[in-house]
């Protein structure tokens, strides 16, 4: 069995242009003579690999406690893309039974191919881009995926993965009203 960590380290990780460098500051250090050690975090939700809730386009959408977890952790496969991914890739190289997806790869969504993955009834879409799409159509893909309550695992890392099926588990931090959280996403060969 073999356990492929597809995480990004949070404070080496990629950043969203305009979101939050993550930091901390250490309060208590042994070191220093405290009795123990403490850390305080400031991060973006969305920094490294992380998962967006419909609450982030979508005003009264779930927010991230309100996914069900059963979209973050199960079978998943792994489909190498490079450039743009149209509804016609997806119909060549995603069958019926995929229900979480991760691209590998710089393979960028288009409008037609999130659509086409909610026609095949996806329940995650994960993408090693710190967000789906491009700049130019991330809201409108963004919004086509999560009104269907598709759950967007970003910022993985599959370099050391090869295609095909394993078991995900990427379930987000239980942060009540917020439109994302990081995840430890992890994927474990089928036995």
């Amino acid at each position: 069995m073999n356990i492929y960590d597809i995480s990004q380290e949070v404070f080496s990780g990629s950043i969203f242009p305009g979101d939050r460098t993550p930091s901390y500051e250490k309060i208590k250090k042994m070191g220093a003579g405290d009795s123990y050690n403490l850390s305080d975090l400031q991060m973006c939700v969305h920094n490294g690999t992380h998962i967006d809730a419909p609450a982030h386009f979508i005003s009264g959408g779930k927010t991230i406690e309100e996914i069900e977890l059963s979209r973050c952790i199960g079978p998943a496969s792994v489909i190498e893309f490079k450039g743009v991914i149209t509804a016609d890739h997806i119909r060549e190289k995603v069958v019926n039974n995929d229900i979480r997806i991760l691209f590998k790869g710089n393979g960028v969504l288009t409008l037609d191919a999130a659509s086409e993955l909610n026609k095949l009834g996806v329940l995650l879409v994960g993408t090693e881009s710190q967000t789906v799409g491009n700049e130019e159509n991330c809201q409108e893909i963004h919004l086509d995926l999560l009104k269907k309550d598709v759950v967007i695992l970003e910022g993985i890392v599959l370099k050391e993965v090869p295609e095909g099926t394993y078991f995900l588990f990427a379930a987000p931090l239980k942060l009540g009203g917020l439109e994302g959280s990081p995840c430890r996403a992890i994927l474990i060969d089928k036995l």
